[in-house]
């Protein structure tokens, strides 16, 4: 076994075996400090008299229930499941203004999904059945950052499991982010070099202004610069119709909001420094939304840098970003997908 895989292991008060052991799911409900907000949702709770290692699952970019379902795969639950079954408590909580979590999932950002995190964290330390030393968080996607900001506020977080889980900074992840879409999209390849080139003006710009009032003017005049030149380029294409559009309306909407504001000045390298519990990083070689290599090579480069070498990474074969295994591994595929959360990543936790 791998010597990173053993601290996290390590973890555990529990024999491992090669049958399940049951778990049952209870209802669970707390509040926030200032009981602004109430978090509910479904903490699995291992079955025997010992006390159990217990972790958060924290969601990515989007509202999500407690069960993270995503195009019709309940990623959340089955990862819970299969964590419960190995002797983990294991808490998953509706998203802020989801389900029976109260408070405004547009009004909050990624340092505040983080103290969502910790009051989990906190909450756990209450429970009876789990041992108050040994609470970990497991992310994904966008909570590969929630994660890192909790672990490097506190040190009640004790380990962390990164699923295709994000370690850049804020600006580049989104320029990756997109031109990975776009570049594996059917547009063709003026149109791909037309939406690559509109992103990144408007990140830029998004960046220089996050915390200028005058963002959404900064914004619109970057758009309509980038547009008189556009026009100009499309009409030596020589081509009839036109079918690019931008959505400049939604943009900055969206772009202006608390959210993509703090995202997007969001310092990965600084903030990862400052982990000094054990990682493993799982991310797909076909994730089109978290590029694979470059994310796990920040996983073990930004947490060095602290000093801290107990990180392990893994790109497993043929695995989307919902950690599924895939075939054409397009998002048109994913509703279709029929197994679960691939074997392996599960093998590689539990190993």
């Amino acid at each position: 076994m791998n010597k990173i895989r053993l601290l996290i292991a390590a973890l555990a008060v529990f024999t491992q075996t090669s049958f399940a052991q049951n778990f049952i799911d209870q209802e669970i409900t707390f509040k926030s400090p200032d009981d602004s907000i109430s978090y509910a949702g479904t903490l699995s709770i291992p079955g025997g008299n010992k006390k159990s290692p217990a972790i958060v699952i924290v969601s990515g970019t989007g509202r999500q229930d407690r069960d993270g379902l995503m195009a019709g795969h309940k990623i959340f639950k089955e990862i819970a499941d299969s964590l419960a079954n190995h002797g983990y408590a294991v808490l998953r909580l509706d998203d802020r203004g989801v389900g029976k979590t109260t408070g405004v999932y547009e009004h909050a950002t990624t340092a505040d999904f983080a103290t969502d995190a910790l009051l989990a964290v906190k909450y756990l330390k209450s429970v009876p059945q789990v041992d108050a030393g040994k609470i970990g968080l497991i992310g994904h996607s966008e909570g590969g950052a929630i994660i890192s900001i909790a672990a490097s506020k506190s040190k009640d977080v004790k380990f962390l499991i990164s699923l295709s889980g994000l370690a850049m900074n804020g600006y580049d992840a989104l320029i990756s982010q997109n031109e990975s879409i776009v570049n594996n999209s059917t547009l063709p390849d003026y149109d791909k070099a037309r939406s690559n080139d509109i992103n990144e003006r408007m990140f830029k710009t998004a960046l220089k202004y996050a915390d200028s009032a005058n963002m959404e003017a900064k914004l619109n005049e970057t758009y309509n610069t980038w547009k008189v030149k556009d026009d100009a380029y499309f009409k030596t294409l020589n081509i009839k119709f036109d079918h690019f559009r931008f959505p400049i309306y939604s943009f900055v909407k969206y772009a202006i909001g608390p959210w993509y504001r703090y995202f997007i000045k969001y310092d990965a390298a600084k903030t990862m420094a400052n982990i000094k519990v054990p990682v493993l990083a799982l991310n797909g070689d076909k994730d089109n939304y978290v590029v694979p290599e470059a994310n796990l090579q920040n996983w073990k480069n930004y947490i060095a840098a602290g000093g801290n070498k107990k990180v392990e990474t893994h790109l497993l074969k043929n695995v989307n970003h919902l950690l599924l295994p895939c075939i054409t591994c397009n998002q048109a595929e994913v509703p279709n997908i029929k197994s679960g959360v691939s074997p392996e990543a599960f093998h590689i936790i539990f190993s």
